[in-house]
């Protein structure tokens, strides 16, 4: 099995090397458990090809927020915008459609979930507050709904999450159902079809039965 995943982007103070493309040593590891090749991706050509080869596409978070142009919203201060790269926009819609157009399952993960949401016409807040922290990591409930794939994993109503974001899903894509919520009322999972996007960072926690079970659920059946 190849599962697609989308590489991010990121600068370091390093004047011969300082822009680079990585992948999380969280996913790596955890792929490499369940036995799963990944293909990562940092560019939009041969996506078809990619596309062809893979059995399922992961949207990973990022720390450059999407351009709320693809929205219909201006920028505001506490939207973060790279002045130095903007292929990441680009790079994450293609590919979502690409694979939805063959009908092979996505998983969008904290950015992921937002970035899907405003492929099929959603919206989101450009800030919110309580979600992340620079000191630690935020910890909070969320209310999962009944026949959800989360309730399939989890066999609960609630769990706790961690939480790394400033931006969340506003306006709803059309088709798509909200799956679970916080505490406040931010979205934190959404689910149309086998399209899956959650707010939080099940890698992070290591979360390994949120993988195999997505794994079985989506990917192999």
């Amino acid at each position: 099995m190849i599962l697609a995943i989308t590489q991010r982007y990121e600068q370091i103070k390093d004047k011969h090397f300082k822009e680079n493309f990585y992948l999380s040593k969280d996913y790596k590891e955890i792929f490499e458990q369940l036995g799963i090749i990944l293909f990562p991706v940092s560019s939009t050509t041969g996506i078809e090809k990619v596309t062809d080869i893979c059995d399922g596409l992961i949207v990973t978070g990022r720390a450059i927020d999407i351009n709320p142009k693809y929205y219909g919203e201006q920028a505001i201060k506490e939207t973060n915008l790279s002045s130095d790269y903007d292929g990441e926009d680009k790079l994450d819609l293609i590919l979502i459609n690409s694979f939805h157009k063959v009908n092979k399952p996505i998983l969008g993960i904290c950015a992921g979930v937002q970035v899907i949401n405003v492929c099929f016409g959603g919206s989101l807040y450009q800030d919110i507050e309580n979600h992340t922290s620079k000191e630690e990591t935020t910890i909070h409930p969320i209310n999962i709904e009944k026949g959800s794939f989360l309730e399939k994993i989890y066999n609960t109503n609630q769990i706790a999450v961690n939480s790394f974001h400033h931006q969340a899903i506003n306006k709803v894509a059309e088709n798509f159902k909200v799956v679970a919520t916080s505490k406040d009322g931010i979205v934190e999972a959404i689910e149309y079809k086998n399209i899956v996007g959650v707010q939080w960072h099940p890698e992070k926690s290591r979360d390994m039965e949120f993988f195999r079970k997505y794994i079985e659920i989506y990917v192999t059946k």
